[in-house]
């Protein structure tokens, strides 16, 4: 049975990083390098002359630089992107941009060469799941983002904007869960998601008012040094207060905290006050440091069903088992839907277990999330 072969264009104005890169992705026999670009001028002439399945984009190049050259790809010629990012402070900002403007990933370069084995097979995984992804085209003009779809042929699935809000009919079962809600309070917004969420979380926090009166913390998979700026911007953009975790975070109303990579986020209640603790250990087997399981758990074993779980874009399953948890206490649970999802397999997997009890377009979901919590 033949592989079906995933086309990859390499920016990198680094000779190096171009030949390392090839090495590392043409180990797969399902990736072929079709070329190479040296800034983003040639990137653009490349992605015409060679229509690649994913573009592999440095951030940091002379000339025309990577976030440049990403507008301009995702106006005219739109094509999955992953962004390679240094691990420092400017690196991760212009990462986090990067993503808003339609990169559907980035992975973190390497700080030395005993890290190129991490970096081949994440950098592998990437490109393997940026190719199932249709992207639109993003044009700004005169400052404002204008979208149109796109629908490439050799594409699984295109995201388009949502014009007609979908919600999966809740099951008899489920509805007499939400009865039982009804006579508690939801003390915490527990969300997960993994690829895509930086973009998914501006839209959906961006729906939350100050004056909501819980507390949001969220697991987002990233690698350390990149959810501090991530905290920053949608700080930045939102109404409510977004930072990233520390250790005895206070968790209060019209607050979202981040939980920081590289660390698992726990709870605990001191004098009737919850707040978080950051931990090296893992409490459970996991790939993933912050977890979503670990937090769910966490979150339903302190707060019983007070917990409103919401599972967002992203591969695998993380956070499957917390979310079980939360509804053997009769909680309730939210979960993006396809449609919207930059990956759909953290939701699917909630959905395909029979827990989510409402499946909705991203647009949707902070607005529902107010409307449960004032209705509870």
């Amino acid at each position: 049975m033949s592989v079906k072969q995933i086309n990859v264009l390499i920016v990198d104005d680094s000779a190096f990083m171009r030949r390392v890169i090839t090495t590392m992705l043409e180990s797969d026999p399902s990736l072929k390098v079709v070329s190479y670009a040296r800034d983003g001028e040639d990137a653009l002439v490349k992605i015409k002359r060679y229509n690649p399945d994913v573009v592999t984009m440095d951030v940091e190049m002379p000339g025309l630089d990577g976030l440049s050259a990403l507008k301009l790809i995702m106006c005219e010629n739109p094509v999955p992107v992953v962004m390679l990012s240094s691990l420092t402070t400017a690196g991760a900002r212009q990462t986090i941009e990067a993503l808003s403007l339609g990169a559907v990933d980035f992975v973190a370069k390497p700080v030395n060469r005993q890290e190129l084995t991490r970096l081949s097979s994440e950098l592998i995984n990437t490109v393997k799941t940026a190719a199932q992804i249709s992207v639109k085209k993003v044009c700004s003009l005169n400052g404002s983002i204008q979208t149109k779809p796109f629908s490439p042929q050799n594409r699984e699935r295109t995201i388009q904007p949502v014009k007609v809000p979908k919600i999966i009919a809740i099951k008899p079962s489920q509805r007499d869960t939400i009865t039982i809600l009804k006579s508690s309070s939801i003390e915490l917004v527990a969300v997960g998601t993994s690829t895509g969420g930086p973009t998914a979380l501006q839209v959906l926090l961006g729906k939350i008012p100050k004056n909501i009166p819980c507390g949001i913390v969220i697991v987002q998979h990233m690698p350390r040094g990149f959810t501090g700026p991530l905290a920053k911007r949608l700080n930045d953009l939102c109404e409510i207060e977004v930072k990233e975790g520390e250790d005895g975070d206070m968790v209060l109303p019209g607050r979202a905290i981040i939980a920081p990579a590289g660390h698992q986020l726990t709870f605990t209640k001191k004098s009737g006050n919850l707040q978080i603790s950051l931990s090296d250990h893992s409490p459970i087997k996991t790939l993933f440091k912050p977890s979503v399981d670990v937090m769910m758990l966490s979150a339903v074993e302190v707060l019983g069903p007070k917990v409103l779980g919401v599972i967002m874009t992203g591969m695998g399953n993380d956070g499957l088992q917390g979310l079980k948890s939360l509804k053997d206490q009769k909680g309730l649970i939210l979960a993006q839907n396809e449609e919207t999802c930059i990956v759909y397999g953290m939701p699917k997997a909630a959905v395909d277990a029979g827990i989510a009890d409402k499946v909705l377009p991203l647009n949707e979901l902070g607005n529902e999330i107010v409307s449960i919590i004032t209705r509870y």
